[in-house]
């Protein structure tokens, strides 16, 4: 953090200066001679606040980030006492400056982790600490050359607590049901085995099963969740022919059951070579058709065309992509809510014979899912009405070689 806001921090705060922007915060321009590549990143670039103190407490970095958080305009907090600037508190309301000390606490003081702590007109941030001290001295004699504060917003925590609440919700509801199942007709089959025919057993067993089924099905999605939401999300890329996966899905189905006339595949000249992860490609295109059968009517389409990442500046270039269009022939999904389709928990009201998202299709995690899968390839994907009515599901991939 020393290095990267060496820029725009010095010992003294410099006066106002006119430029063309109108004034200017009173910032440092970049040193003259050699830069730290790290001091190349202003403050103002940082996506939390950044406060940056001095050894006696002036502050001398205050970025526009920590602006927007406290309501304070930055060029005129420059050169004033940090404890003046933010008269931070506790929960019990008592006045962190004093208690924590900063400047004459322990000089074996590295950071203090973030906490919640409260500004004087009740609005929570979120803040840690760090100092910056003179090493050239012995270990006791370390001065405060520096102290550097990060502020976060507590709305992105309040966000993720909400998320968290609500997936252990969902989870809970979603385990209770086959969990009870399991329980009972194992229960019953152990108590009473020789009362029941073979018939009766099978179907009871049978239901076991399939509860056993969704129960693994559950914790196999809460599992791409978390690796999703973590960034750990990894694609093992080979050479995958996606017409070739799309027809195996489709005969996967029609032996599992479902009526061969129910689907229709087309697949388009022109597609370019693509190295992608094939199960992960086989999860995608599952679940999306899933959703079409599932919550949607008539005959379900999958298009396979070539594309290009970016279609607006394609300009007749070769394709640089393979598309993927999954269509059903229902009411489709209303405009209004287009924008919460890939979102965690997403169920849409039912619309006419259409159950689009309902709870009874499964968790509302399908999408989500699908979502985090193709941008791990560097895809994107988007939801649109269909051509004649219904929904449309789009992803986009990129084409290329195997990366070394």
């Amino acid at each position: 953090m020393d290095e990267l806001i060496a820029s725009q921090a010095s010992s003294e705060p410099t006066p106002d200066r006119e430029t063309a922007n109108g004034r200017d915060s009173g910032v440092s321009p970049l040193p003259e001679g050699p830069v730290p590549i790290g001091s190349l990143v202003f403050a103002d670039d940082l996506p939390d606040g950044v406060v940056v103190a001095d050894e006696v407490g002036r502050i001398v970095v205050f970025n526009r980030a920590a602006g927007r958080l406290t309501g304070l305009d930055p060029a005129e907090v420059i050169g004033k006492f940090v404890f003046d600037v933010l008269p931070l508190r506790d929960g019990d309301g008592r006045d962190w400056w004093l208690y924590a000390d900063p400047y004459h606490g322990l000089p074996t003081r590295t950071r203090h982790p973030e906490r919640s702590l409260y500004l004087s007109d009740g609005t929570e941030i979120l803040v840690s600490v760090g100092y910056v001290r003179d090493r050239s001295g012995r270990p006791h004699e370390l001065t405060l050359q520096r102290l550097v504060i990060s502020l976060r917003g507590a709305q992105q925590r309040e966000r993720l607590e909400r998320s968290r609440a609500e997936l252990v919700s969902t989870v809970a509801h979603e385990l209770r049901s086959p969990l009870t199942s399991v329980k009972g007709f194992t229960a019953t089959l152990l108590a009473k085995w020789g009362r029941f025919t073979d018939d009766q057993k099978v179907v009871m067993l049978e239901t076991v099963n399939a509860d056993a089924d969704r129960v693994t099905r559950l914790i196999t999605e809460l599992l791409d969740v978390s690796r999703i939401e973590s960034g750990r999300v990894e694609v093992h890329r080979q050479l995958v022919d996606l017409p070739d996966r799309a027809r195996k899905l489709i005969a996967g189905r029609v032996a599992a059951g479902d009526a061969e006339d129910r689907f229709r595949l087309e697949v388009r000249d022109g597609l370019p070579e693509t190295w992608l992860d094939a199960d992960k490609i086989d999860q995608i295109l599952g679940n999306l058709v899933e959703n079409a059968v599932r919550h949607g009517a008539g005959i379900v389409t999958i298009v396979v065309e070539p594309a290009h990442l970016d279609e607006a500046a394609a300009c007749g270039s070769a394709p640089d992509a393979a598309a993927v269009s999954v269509r059903d022939q229902g009411e489709g999904i209303a405009p209004d809510v287009v924008h919460r389709v890939f979102r965690q928990f997403w169920r849409g009201k039912p619309r006419g014979g259409s159950r689009r998202g309902q709870h009874g299709g499964g968790t509302g995690l399908g999408l989500y899912i699908v979502k985090g899968l193709v941008e791990a390839h560097g895809g994107t994907i988007g939801v649109r009405p269909a051509p004649g009515g219904g929904a449309e599901f789009r992803f986009i991939v990129p084409a290329g070689v195997m990366s070394a």
